[in-house]
């Protein structure tokens, strides 16, 4: 394997495990808070750093744009994201989160057909509804599972998908850091409005809390994007799944979670269909790309 790509392998696993633990500082931040406060503060501390990114990866320029209300309408989707996938992490186990928070990719694959106009090759249309299989496995409706935080989490994978098809219209045409910047702007703006209502006073360690919640997410942002740069999408996607090791282990260590069968299980069928997904995608790439 080339060194570039182990390189963009590094940066993911990084990236992810960032995310990890964001999401673990998240969810035990939320025993005290609202998602409302923990989102103004993550992102009150993100913005600063993305600027400062964006300013040595080309200057400040870069945040320039002219299409403020693409940026308002993924920040206010961003908000929706964030909004229920923090109130899915105070609600449930982490390691199963994580897991319903996989479905993700395979909303972006069904609802590009009606809003990018693509169409689903058969066997991605069979992957994905044994990744839906596995979702119904982990939140099991009807059953102890299926509540709020089960319903709250698979918004936030609706809400994650529909930022990436805009980013998928959009992103040729807007800097990275741009729709980055703007994108965390605007929850920060309407947090920032609800707070007062919400407020709950920190304790003192839950300053340090909110402050590596936002530096593990501009981590993850960072590393992430890395990654794609060194390596193939195909090749670096797939390690997103590394996600539930972490999760299963963080899970673990501080609230005593295990999960049990049916977590796995579904986890299982969610993560191997987006494996599919992604290798039917590359075997597509190869196919179409002229011979030398």
């Amino acid at each position: 394997m080339e060194s570039s790509s182990l390189k963009g392998i590094g940066c993911m696993c990084l990236g992810v495990l960032f995310l990890a633990l964001g999401d673990a500082v998240s969810k035990w931040l939320g025993e005290t808070h609202s998602p409302v406060q923990i989102i103004f503060f993550r992102t009150l501390v993100s913005l600063p750093l993305i600027a400062l990114l964006a300013h040595f990866g080309g200057g400040l320029r870069k945040l320039r744009t002219l299409r403020p209300g693409v940026h308002l309408i993924r920040g206010l989707i961003y908000t929706g994201t964030m909004g229920c996938f923090v109130l899915g992490l105070t609600l449930l186990p982490l390691a199963e989160a994580t897991a319903i928070a996989f479905v993700a990719p395979l909303f972006v694959t069904l609802l590009s057909v009606p809003l990018l106009g693509e169409r689903i090759a058969p066997p991605v249309l069979v992957a994905s509804l044994v990744g839906f299989l596995g979702v119904l496995i982990v939140v099991r409706p009807g059953g102890d599972a299926f509540g709020l935080g089960a319903l709250a989490l698979i918004g936030a994978a609706v809400f994650y998908a529909l930022m990436m098809i805009t980013a998928r219209r959009y992103g040729a045409r807007e800097h990275l850091w741009a729709m980055v910047f703007y994108m965390t702007l605007v929850p920060l703006i309407i947090t920032a409005a609800i707070l007062p209502w919400v407020w709950q006073a920190p304790l003192p360690w839950h300053w340090l809390g909110f402050l590596g919640a936002g530096i593990f997410g501009v981590g993850a942002t960072a590393f992430i994007t890395l990654a794609f740069r060194f390596a193939p999408a195909a090749i670096a996607a797939p390690f997103d799944y590394t996600a539930m090791l972490w999760a299963v282990g963080l899970g673990w260590w501080f609230w005593g979670e295990i999960p049990d069968v049916w977590v796995l299980l579904g986890s299982i069928l969610i993560i191997g269909s987006g494996l599919a997904i992604a290798y039917h995608d590359r075997r597509t790439t190869l196919k179409r790309r002229p011979s030398a």
